[in-house]
């Protein structure tokens, strides 16, 4: 039994029924190499026999009564593994834009509180023959980070399958959840202790904002993207539930390459990239805004003394993607300029303080306010806090197999909230780069559009920098 650290329990507190707090997997396997072939049955056997070395996928939620502190996870004593490990199919021979659609409908529909929060579809009826595992897991269950790193117990380096420790590693008796009496005995004494810490907290956090400023306020100092006040787009609006789901690769060799030549960092690259598509796809729509998009990237802030822990230790920076900028290799010069900054007032503002707020947020406050502004469409009557969501998540540069099928292909999406419709997450494998689009069905329908102009600004950018040398 473990309560949730103040960062896991946030992702609770900010979903509502239009912002779905769970983050998506889906992994292209060619099941050729599989022993006896491929089999809904088998795949179900190889998840089950390692689900042990997932522990975070065997525990629920316990809430505290009254919401006076943050919920217990729990081992699931009633754990069921056919609600999780589902079976679906796309009309075969299914292209990846029928996985997309299935992939968005998964992704549309909040996960069940009452269990364990996680969901692995198995989708068969690919073209070539392939098969598709889609996971869905909430965000307060695994970080960006952890998830990958456990998710890859499911995968095996050799294309036979390793044997695995037994589950016997699980507990032989399921955890004791507390009364209702104790749970709120524990959470009121925690509340009073947590409020010490307020002031403190309320005084390094404003010392932080006038580090950052007075650092800003040097005319020669570069700074990193300004929240709260972007340009509006499409995609920055109020939005539904529903979800639209679109996929890119592009090659990890030519990023290396570009990086190489021009300088910056292969997410500064990324970054460009994702800016060239955006700029190509918004004035196509006559949309693009005369200042530049502000992106939120999510940073990994877990210390040595975290490593192989499951919870959320993560903070976020802010920075410009330049999109006003035509010249591609001179957007992607500011950009890695921008990105520099951008660390570097996040360091000022401090990694931990995101972490330290969450720990002494009220529940039931926060959850008032987020369901607040997303029922009354506040979204719609202000200025941009953020314009779109990006995370780089480095992947294997070694093949990858699942039950004896090959990784193909891994599209990780993220999730998108209100008044930030749209979320691209990338992945490198082997030798490429996997992105996933995220996207409000009511803000961003034709997403596939934003998909398809990725590669055309990677070349651009390729052959601006060639004809730089």
């Amino acid at each position: 039994m473990e309560r949730l650290s103040g960062m896991d329990a946030f992702f609770l507190y900010a979903e509502t029924p239009t912002n779905h707090m769970h983050v998506t997997l889906c992994a292209v396997i060619d099941p050729d190499g599989m022993e006896d072939g491929y089999s809904f049955a088998t795949l179900r056997s190889h998840i089950q026999n390692r689900l042990h070395l997932v522990p975070p996928l065997l525990r629920r939620l316990v809430p505290v009564p009254l919401r006076l502190s943050h919920p217990l996870w729990v081992e699931d004593p009633d754990f069921d593994l056919d609600f999780h490990v589902r079976r679906a199919a796309v009309p075969s021979p299914g292209s990846e834009y029928e996985l997309a659609d299935l992939v968005a409908q998964i992704a549309s529909v909040p996960l069940d509180r009452t269990r364990p929060l996680w969901e692995m579809w198995i989708v068969e009826g690919l073209e070539h023959g392939n098969i598709a595992l889609v996971a869905k897991l909430h965000h307060s269950t695994l970080d960006g980070i952890a998830g990958v790193e456990q998710m890859v117990n499911f995968f095996d380096l050799e294309r036979k399958p390793a044997e695995v420790a037994s589950e016997q590693a699980r507990r032989a008796e399921p955890d004791e959840i507390p009364s209702d009496l104790e749970l709120i005995t524990t959470a009121t004494v925690e509340r009073v202790r947590g409020l010490f810490g307020v002031i403190p907290l309320v005084q390094r956090t404003a010392g932080s904002i006038l580090a950052v400023r007075r650092n800003r306020a040097d005319p020669d100092t570069v700074s990193g993207g300004t929240p709260l006040a972007c340009p509006g787009t499409p995609f920055n609006a109020a939005i539904t539930s529903q979800r639209k789901v679109a996929f890119a690769r592009v090659s990890l060799v030519d990023i290396k390459s570009i990086k190489d030549r021009a300088g910056g960092t292969v997410n500064d690259v990324l970054l460009a990239i994702v800016s060239g598509a955006l700029r190509a796809y918004l004035d196509k729509k006559g949309a693009l805004p005369e200042d530049p998009l502000v992106a939120a990237c999510p940073v990994n802030v877990r210390t040595e003394e975290h490593a192989g822990k499951s919870d959320n230790r993560i903070s976020a920076m802010f920075t410009s993607l330049h999109t006003d900028i035509d010249d591609p290799v001179r957007r992607l010069h500011e950009i890695s300029r921008t990105s520099r900054a951008a660390k570097d007032e996040h360091a000022l503002f401090g990694p931990d303080t995101m972490q330290r707020w969450a720990e002494v947020a009220d529940p039931n406050l926060f959850t008032w306010l987020t369901d607040l502004y997303s029922s009354s469409g506040l979204a719609d009557r202000h200025r941009a806090a953020i314009n779109v969501m990006f995370s780089n998540i480095p992947g294997p540069d070694v093949p990858l197999y699942l039950a004896g099928g090959t990784l193909a292909h891994a599209y990780p999406m993220g999730q998108i909230i209100d008044g930030i419709g749209l979320n691209v997450t990338a992945m490198s494998y082997k030798d490429s780069v996997d992105f996933g689009f995220m996207a409000a069905a009511n803000l961003v329908g034709d997403v596939w559009d934003l998909a398809a102009a990725v590669a055309p600004a990677l070349a651009e950018l390729k052959d601006a920098v060639e004809a730089r040398r």
